[in-house]
């Protein structure tokens, strides 16, 4: 009966209700059992019904029951009306679940989805990330091509997007566009290549998988972006990983010259080494050209090294092939082992992997000798792994390692597995062409196993020893003779006899064939044709001995690891390796200029001084650097030049204005880091063991350069000694101006040494912009956040700073162990005032010594800072003791933005790309001030400078304890007291330019919350209003 009605419920659509009706509840009535009456159709209104109910948690907890059903293959397509009408619900929550169950039948039910699609378009613009993200993706999932212009708008607004997640998402729908209308390719390719520029790792994958979907062929989107992909690679997640490696590997073929010249080069020489001594000149005349790898090349392979040790086997596999396809042959004998170390895997990992090691065997034995016991097969192995293993026992054999291999192959023969018996019949076989010395050995043990009781060994065994006496019959007429003694005449005929009858009615219809074209030759009837008078000419013809092969032989022309190369065939979408040039293309193309954009933000009146700057930089790191670094010094201290003399400009109008005893702290801090950094660049000038004889011209053009930047710090000086003998005792102004003419004497007696240096001193004598008086650079940050509120500031109180209410312990990884090979880094924000400069944020960073060596010199090597930004670094350190940790401080001044400072953090040995990204919280200085002020300096922020959000929550989320941890948490500003206990008010100032940001919260009525932000700098207000928003809506 329950057998009859559940056939009957699936013809007429009943089964799904059942399915449905048995998760909208959590008991089923005997009648629901059968799925015939109403109570499951009940069951199905039940969901319905809490979908369209008023109650938030009813729509939820059916929503969380629905994609339950989806994510265990039950078919929920008839809920889609009833769910797509909570589209528009302001719960994040629901939202989230309602855009997870659309992505899922959006391409199903297409008509429906549409109504629906102002809504997603709406949603586009949502403040949270994860919606925006979620809205992209059901767009691109409605399949239909009238939809295409607004997708297209909707792929560019999504690829400029603040969330690197949102982006990542415009470069899947990128793909899925494609698919739809090809036609739209030049539209897509000019947003890939906007996304290929973007320096999220969140992004890199995505987008490079969209490249090589859409565009695979243009190479030249790659060439400004390959640098920065090579070193984000190590940080992109692992399938991300994947595609990035395949696509490089790719590129390299097609831009660098072949690496395995040089070791050809050196056979030639082993050949010819007993060559006459003219002919032997002749040909390394010819050679005088050596091969140097090109520094890309060598970055490519480089980075992609520590990924050998990753846990995801496909990025083990992937770099194994990159280094098989593009490292010098020298160096490709690293990926054995990691290659090695997947066959603990599973089976499936195992058989790919033993396809490649199989391939690679057979070119370069040498690889994988020292593994061979890895190769043995086990009792629990597949016999699709056993065959692989044997494939490759066969090609590593050797007159050395044969007789170990003969041994394990006689047990594998005795398996009971039939298949992997005949396969090791088949590898002794070929062991015994290949290996002379073994031949005779190899036959003798094949014709002992005709005696087996087992048909399929005694069948594979013929089978091969008549191959191997086809190769050479004159040498074995013994065994031929042996073989022939064992069959009368009488025998021949009723064995020939039988054997025809056999294939006669054989399931294979080629046997059938066979059997029956043979069949008219050798015996012959009165239908025979007057083919069967050349028989004998025919089967006894001169013909080519048969020639035992691997499998693999012919599949090295596929790359590794793809998908052609484990069916041996060209599979769809197949992107074949190219040839190495004979000739590099162009590697400047590589380059990334930013020089252009420097000179735009240099002042037009201090171009001279720029232009002395270039030249002076270029030509100190020209013995060092390649021509592409020693561009990137020069574009940098273009920039940095440039910033120069805007700060000298402002210097000079707000010298006037800026209060005494703050010009004379700024002084002071400016002269105590020149000092410091003087001291740095003697150092290293040291180490680098540069003469001090150089061109004359260019000795007077450095010691220009000296004499006016120390004429400017002078005059700074002067100012200060001035103010200070107003405001200080005498005492104390005489002590410093001896310190004063110390400091002069020893930066003329330096001169010489440091004058790159002083190029970058005038960036310390910076007047400050704001009137808040610095603590001193010889202070402890400990002691300094004492002595913080000892100001003796005479400035507003709107603008003074406070000590932080909160400093969060969270730390950012700055270098992964594994990538800085034993050396790991951890950032945090102290959240304390610079004591490198006051417009720089203030940053402590954790170095660790996970090794079992000593690491020697460790320092901030080449600095790619985007243009306005500035970084003070920590001072050299010696060296760190094995599983030892030192912490040091440095600055960097973000100019008010959440730019990326990308930098190098270098050792003895090896340099490592770092980078630090600030959250838009640790861009801030907390701020006392009354509830007056802050209302007053609210009033100047109107209209444009505001910024607001409606937060829902519940009301155990809004009292004022929780609200004032969540909002600190997030940004370092201060608390403001308030007469009013509905408002929370909280205010602080940017870092670089002092601008005020006032955060308020406002309760309403209900479980509803209003979060304002004022502020002249937008762009942070509305990245701290997107923060703060999803934080505050949290329980």
């Amino acid at each position: 009966m329950s057998s009859n009605s559940f056939s009957y419920n699936e013809q007429s659509g009943g089964g799904e209700a059942t399915e449905l009706g048995q998760e909208a509840t959590s008991t089923i009535s005997p009648s629901g059992a059968f799925g015939l009456f109403s109570s499951d159709l009940k069951k199905n209104e039940d969901l319905k019904q809490m979908l369209e109910s008023n109650k938030d948690s009813a729509k939820l907890d059916a929503m969380k029951r629905i994609v339950g059903m989806i994510a265990k293959g039950k078919n929920a397509s008839e809920l889609f009306p009833a769910v797509v009408k909570n589209v528009a619900s302001k719960n994040i929550e629901i939202k989230k679940l309602v855009y997870v169950y659309l992505v899922r039948y959006a391409e199903e039910q297409q008509d429906l989805a549409l109504l629906s699609i102002s809504t997603f378009q709406r949603a586009l613009k949502d403040p949270n990330q994860l919606i925006r993200a979620s809205a992209l993706r059901v767009l691109s999932s409605i399949r239909v091509p009238i939809i295409v212009p607004i997708m297209m708008l909707a792929i560019k607004e999504a690829s400029a997007d603040l969330s690197p997640y949102v982006r990542k998402n415009a470069a899947h729908a990128i793909q899925k566009l494609y698919s739809l209308d090809p036609e739209q390719k030049e539209m897509l390719i000019e947003v890939i290549e906007k996304l290929l520029k973007d320096k999220s790792t969140l992004v890199a994958g995505s987008v490079v998988m969209a490249f090589e979907e859409v565009c695979p062929d243009r190479i030249d989107l790659i060439h400004k972006n390959y640098r920065k992909l090579c070193n984000l690679l190590v940080d992109v997640e692992e399938w991300g990983q994947v595609v990035i490696i395949h696509m490089l590997t790719r590129y390299a073929r097609t831009q660098f010259v072949s690496p395995w010249k040089e070791g050809d080069e050196l056979e030639d020489n082993e050949k010819n080494f007993y060559e006459s001594d003219d002919d032997q000149k002749e040909k390394t005349d010819k050679r005088k050209k050596p091969y140097t790898m090109d520094p890309d090349h060598r970055l490519l392979i480089r980075n992609t090294k520590p990924l050998l040790q990753s846990r995801n086997a496909a990025v083990v596999m992937a770099v194994a092939q990159l280094y098989w396809h593009i490292s010098p042959k020298s160096e490709a004998g690293i990926i054995s082992k990691s290659l090695v170390r997947l066959l603990r895997s599973n089976r499936e990992v195992q058989y790919i992997v033993l396809q490649n090691i199989a391939t690679m065997s057979i070119q370069r034995k040498g690889m994988f000798e020292p593994y061979l016991k890895s190769f043995y097969v086990r009792s629990t192995d597949p016999t699709m792994i056993k065959t692989l293993k044997l494939e490759i026992l066969t090609n590593l054999a050797n007159e050395a390692n044969i007789s170990t291999l003969l041994r394990e192959f006689q047990t594998y023969v005795k398996s009971q597995d039939k298949q992997f018996a005949a396969a090791t019949i088949q590898t002794i076989g070929r062991c015994a062409t290949n290996i002379l010395e073994v031949t005779d050995t190899c036959l003798n043990g094949l014709v002992c196993l005709l005696s087996n009781r087992d048909e399929i060994v005694v069948a594979e065994s013929v089978v091969v020893i008549k191959k191997l006496l086809q190769m050479q019959p004159v040498q074995h007429g013994e065994i031929i003779k042996h073989m022939a003694k064992l069959l009368d005449s009488i025998t021949t005929k009723l064995l020939t006899q039988y054997i025809l009858n056999l294939g006669k009615y054989d399931q294979n219809y080629d046997i059938r064939d066979r059997t029956r074209f043979i069949r008219q030759l050798i015996v012959p009837n009165e239908k025979s044709g007057a083919l069967s008078k050349y028989a004998k000419k025919i089967f006894l013809a001169q013909k080519p001995a048969p020639l035992l092969e691997s499998p693999f032989k012919d599949r090295d022309h596929f790359q590794l690891g793809t998908l052609s190369h484990t069916l041996n065939i060209k599979a769809t979408g197949y992107l074949e390796l190219s040839n190495w040039p004979e000739v590099a293309p162009d590697p400047s193309v590589r380059n990334v200029e930013v020089i252009e954009l420097a000179k735009e933000w240099t002042p037009a009146g201090k171009a001279k001084q720029d232009n002395s700057a270039k030249k002076f930089y270029s030509e100190s790191e020209e013995e060092e650097d390649s021509s592409d670094s020693s561009s990137d010094s020069e574009s940098e201290s273009g920039s940095e030049s440039g910033e120069q003399g805007d700060s000298g400009e402002e210097g000079d109008s707000n010298e006037d204005s800026s209060e005494d005893s703050s010009s004379e702290q700024d002084s002071e801090s400016g002269r105590q880091s020149g000092l410091e950094n003087k001291r740095t660049a003697k150092r290293n000038s040291k180490a680098k063991g540069k003469s001090d004889s150089e061109d004359g011209e260019k000795e007077n053009e450095k010691s220009k350069t000296s004499d006016s930047s120390n004429a400017e710090s002078s005059s700074i000086e002067d100012s200060s000694s001035d103010s200070e003998s107003e405001s200080e005792s005498e005492s104390e102004s005489e002590s410093r101006k001896v310190t004063q003419e110390k400091e002069k004497k020893t930066k003329q007696g330096r001169t010489p040494l440091t004058k790159d240096v002083s190029l970058l001193d005038l960036n310390d004598f910076n007047p400050v912009s704001t009137p808040v008086a610095l603590p001193t650079p010889a202070l402890s940050p400990s002691l300094m956040a004492d002595l913080e509120g000892l100001n003796l500031s005479t400035s507003s109180s709107v603008i003074s700073v406070s000590t932080p209410v909160f400093v969060p312990t969270k730390t950012h990884v700055l270098l992964h162990r594994m990538s800085g090979k034993g050396l790991a880094a951890h950032y945090f924000f102290p959240r304390q005032p610079c004591i490198f400069g006051d417009k720089m944020v203030s940053i402590q960073i954790t170095l660790n010594n996970t090794t079992d060596q000593k690491i020697d010199n460790i320092h901030i090597g080449e600095k790619k800072l985007p243009i306005g930004l500035k970084m003070h670094v920590f001072n050299p350190i010696d060296s760190l003791e094995p599983e030892g940790s030192i912490t040091v401080s440095m600055g960097i001044d973000f100019c008010d933005s959440t730019q990326t400072a990308s930098f190098q953090l270098c050792t003895k040995d090896d340099c490592f790309s770092v980078n630090i990204q600030p959250p838009v919280g640790e861009l801030l200085l907390p701020v006392a001030m009354s509830e007056k002020d802050f209302k007053k300096e609210q009033g100047m922020l109107t209209g444009m400078n505001e910024t607001s959000a409606v937060i829902i929550a519940a009301p155990q989320n809004f009292t004022p304890s929780v609200i004032f941890q969540k909002v600190v948490n997030i940004a370092n500003v201060g608390a403001v007291p308030s007469g009013q206990d509905n408002i929370h008010r909280f205010a602080a100032k940017t870092v670089h330019s002092g601008s005020l940001m006032l955060v308020t919260v406002e309760l309403k009525e209900g479980s509803t919350a209003q979060l304002i932000i004022n502020t002249e700098k937008t762009v942070i207000g509305s990245v701290l209003l997107r923060e703060l928003k999803p934080v505050l809506s949290q329980g």
